[in-house]
């Protein structure tokens, strides 16, 4: 029968088959850089509430999006194509970028939601992720509305694979227009899944499908056999394309 595993800094993670039904593997630790890496690369993230033990899952099955299956709504593909029309525009309202304000994102993400008291993007949480993106691991992907930060991403890029953490919308169908622009983003730079973790009616309405456990393993060691692409930071085009200029001032 499987057990938790009690963690200590030194102590390997264990083997992501002896998690709980429920997904739970282990408790401990610590959210250092090293750490996070460690997890997520044996398919493993963290994920408690602010004052507990950091626990770290691996559930199975999964949610994964492929990009190829990404499917956007009608209105969403008519807001695409309205926003490409305009790109480049000194009037365009709506423009994206990558990297620009990643701490103003995770902020964002972390702010309760109408049906919650509280968010596991806790203090920690957010101090563990910007470190990583300083690091160069952990991007964001930012919607701006008139130049106002209005709905956006963040998430983790290891070799050929990305791992969506979290998005918000403070605008209609800002953080799917940001998952869009992602898609493209992503797809440019020959990464083809993006792990969406929990499974939920919202993911499987983009496209996202649960795989067991051995099937996203074989999809991320596939993976982490290429090197992290170049990332990048500034505006982005629907192409996937980083713009050839910055327009836009976080």
């Amino acid at each position: 029968m499987a057990s938790l595993t009690w963690l200590d800094d030194c102590a390997p993670f264990p083997d992501p088959e002896a998690a709980l039904p429920e997904g739970l593997l282990a408790a401990g630790a610590s959210l250092t850089v090293e750490r996070l890496d460690q997890a997520y690369r044996r398919g493993i993230f963290p994920w408690f509430n602010e004052g507990d033990p950091i626990l770290w899952w691996s559930p199975d099955p999964r949610m994964v999006l492929a990009c190829n299956d990404f499917k956007p709504s009608h209105s969403l593909s008519k807001k695409l194509r309205q926003i490409a029309r305009n790109e480049g525009s000194a009037s365009a309202r709506i423009r994206l970028s990558t990297n620009l304000n990643f701490a103003a994102v995770i902020r964002a993400c972390a702010e309760p939601r109408e049906t919650q008291h509280a968010t596991w993007i806790s203090p920690s949480i957010q101090a563990a992720y910007t470190a990583w993106h300083h690091a160069g691991t952990a991007h964001s992907i930012e919607t701006w509305i008139d130049g106002k930060l209005a709905g956006g991403l963040y998430g983790v890029c290891l070799g050929r694979f990305f791992f969506g953490e979290s998005m918000f919308s403070r605008a209609t169908d800002a953080s799917k227009i940001a998952m869009a622009y992602l898609i493209r983003f992503l797809s440019r730079r020959g990464i083809s899944h993006i792990d969406c973790q929990q499974q939920t009616g919202h993911l499987a309405s983009l496209g996202a499908k649960p795989v067991s456990r051995k099937q996203f393993m074989d999809l991320l060691n596939q993976a982490l056999q290429y090197p992290a692409p170049e990332w990048g930071r500034g505006e982005i085009w629907q192409s996937g394309e980083l713009a050839s200029h910055k327009q836009i001032t976080p």
